[in-house]
């Protein structure tokens, strides 16, 4: 059978505080609305519909897509009626409704859920929970079918003592849904059109409700203000502790770590406290990251080592090769097996050959420097004159002596050597010594200025 999603993403969050659509709010570096999508894509939909209105033009920009279908719901009137603007796009067998501020639902979840929903038949999510306040009821019958679902304020107190909640998380048989939509009424307590009122529609009609139950509360819990938007963040990176654990990464302490994107792990990692990883990370076997690093869109080879304090983006450590403490590698730096780079050194687009080492205090942009290559601290390339970019190439066994200013373009031959203090505004050639100083003066009986 054919499936449509409906996300409904059109709420303001006025507890959120923030002048960000509720939706947009984050979950470990993603919206709580692009953590949805990416569940709904997984069920391979015909469509997904997002029905959006507060900040609709913001959220339409951050989470375009060519299988996204934005719908704006004008006036906030209710769940019904938000679902309701999405029918004219509607034509599937099945329709899954999900909430774009519900962000941790499994897919695995949602795919038992799927399974209830047939022609005579209409699949309702629900939790159990120790406290079900602000949730509406699952009202049973003695048979335990159900029969329909009573909101928090419109419910009696027999009623609000039931534990069973309703997710709000429907899948229903598309021939149904427009006929049922267009007989919900908002006489009830807010004035609104109530998209739960369907399942007692479905009970009248002779369809049986099936429900599947959420094994985990946390997955279709809602954020409504910040303190359940970091309830859910500890909670995914409690999550994403305990699958890389699984794998065989040892964290110093999972509660002290974040993934904010996709991380491949190998065996044997180590990861200490406060490491954040972002994007796209690949660590293979024998990785180890110290603290208070964030490495993002990066590539650690198997045996590399990250000392504490370092920044990794867009950057590739070899085999064995190391960085830090209080390394920055900007996009484009690869260090090669066994390479080297120390305390407060920074390289953008620049790579390190095999061993080739840069201790400390050194700036190397736009880089090329050869195998067992090693750079004196406060080392510079100069590559950029205030309008272009231009490269420096070094050879196999060059050695720079410290506080070098190396002005590009530059090449160095392989073996070349400079003096400390230099400045180097001339290809160099093999094996060759560039001396690029100022004359020496010493003037004898110097007195310093004294204080007035």
């Amino acid at each position: 059978m054919s499936l449509e999603i409906v996300i409904l993403a059109a709420g303001q969050g006025t507890r959120m505080r923030s002048a960000l659509p509720k939706v947009l709010h984050p979950i470990a570096g993603k919206s709580m609305l692009g953590h949805v999508i990416d569940t709904a894509r997984a069920l391979a939909p015909l469509r997904i519909h997002v029905v959006i209105g507060h900040g609709a033009e913001l959220v339409r920009e951050r989470l375009a897509a060519d299988d996204i279908n934005f719908v704006l719901q004008a006036e906030q009137l209710g769940t019904g009626h938000a679902v309701a603007q999405a029918l004219p796009f509607l034509s599937a067998d099945k329709v899954l409704i999900l909430y774009g501020d519900v962000p941790l639902t499994r897919v695995e979840t949602l795919t038992r859920l799927l399974q209830q929903a047939t022609e005579a038949q209409l699949g309702l999510l629900t939790v159990n929970l120790a406290d079900p306040t602000g949730y509406g009821r699952i009202i049973r019958n003695e048979a335990g079918v159900v029969q329909a679902i009573v909101e928090q304020k419109d419910a009696s107190e027999a009623q609000r003592t039931i534990r069973e909640g309703n997710t709000g998380i429907l899948a229903v048989p598309g021939k149904r849904l427009s006929d049922w939509l267009g007989r919900l009424s908002n006489s009830n307590a807010q004035g609104e059109y109530y998209l739960t009122d369907v399942i007692a529609m479905a009970v009248a009609d002779g369809l049986v409700v099936a429900t599947e139950t959420a094994l985990d509360e946390m997955e279709v819990l809602g954020a409504n203000d910040r303190i359940q938007l970091a309830q859910l963040e500890r909670h995914y990176q409690q999550l994403a502790a305990r699958g890389l654990m699984a794998q065989g990464v040892t964290l110093l302490d999972p509660a002290r770590f974040d993934l904010r994107g996709e991380v491949t792990a190998g065996r044997d990692v180590l990861i200490d406290v406060n490491v954040i990883l972002e994007g796209q990370v690949v660590i293979e076997d024998g990785v180890q990251i110290g603290p208070n690093c964030v490495i993002k869109n990066s590539t650690l080879r198997r045996g590399a080592i990250v000392k504490a304090n370092s920044h990794l983006e867009g950057a590739e450590l070899g085999e064995g090769a190391d960085c830090g403490p209080f390394a920055r590698l900007r996009p484009g730096a690869k260090l090669g097996a066994k390479a080297h780079v120390g305390n407060f050194v920074e390289l953008k687009n620049a790579v390190l050959g095999e061993g080739a080492k840069a201790g400390h205090l050194s700036y190397l942009g736009d880089a090329e420097i050869g195998a067992r290559t090693n750079i004196g601290a406060g080392t510079i390339t100069c590559n950029y004159d205030g309008a272009n970019k231009f490269r420096t190439v070094m050879g196999e066994d060059v050695f720079i002596g410290s506080n070098s200013s190396l002005v590009a373009p530059l090449t160095l031959g392989d073996g070349a050597t400079t003096g400390a203090g230099s400045t180097v505004t001339q290809d160099v050639p093999a094996k060759a010594l560039a001396v690029g100083r100022a004359k020496q003066r010493n003037i004898e009986g110097w007195k310093r200025p004294t204080k007035k």
